[in-house]
C-alpha cells in the first residue's frame, strides 16, 4: 500500500477546544480569509471534505480526504457499479 501525501488546508487552523471549554464544543477553528480563499480558488471539484486529525505530538490539524469511491465498469452489461462493500449485493437494500 502506498503512502499517500497529507494535503493540509491553507488557512484553516484547527486547535483542541481550551480546557475551560463545555463538552459541546470538539474544536477551534480558526480562518484566515485571504489564504483560505487562495487555496478555494485552485480547487476544481465542487465538494471538499475535510478531516480534522491529531498528530503523534498531540497537535490538531485539517487534512483534506481524498477518498474517491471505486467504479468499475462491468462488462456484461456496460454499466458501472461500486465495488466498495465487499459482499454486500445492493439489490437486496431495502431502498
Amino acid at each position: 500500500m502506498e503512502k499517500k501525501e497529507i494535503e493540509f488546508v491553507d488557512g484553516l487552523i484547527v486547535k483542541a477546544p481550551k480546557p475551560a471549554a463545555p463538552d459541546f464544543v470538539k474544536a477551534t477553528i480558526s480562518i484566515k480569509r485571504a489564504d483560505l480563499g487562495n487555496w478555494l480558488r485552485g480547487k476544481t471539484d465542487e465538494w471538499i471534505n475535510v478531516d480534522v486529525k491529531e498528530s503523534r505530538s498531540g497537535k490538531w490539524y485539517a487534512a483534506v480526504d481524498n477518498w474517491k469511491p471505486l467504479v468499475k465498469v462491468d462488462a456484461s452489461v456496460g454499466q458501472p457499479f461500486n465495488d466498495n462493500i465487499p459482499g454486500e449485493d445492493l439489490e437486496d437494500l431495502p431502498f
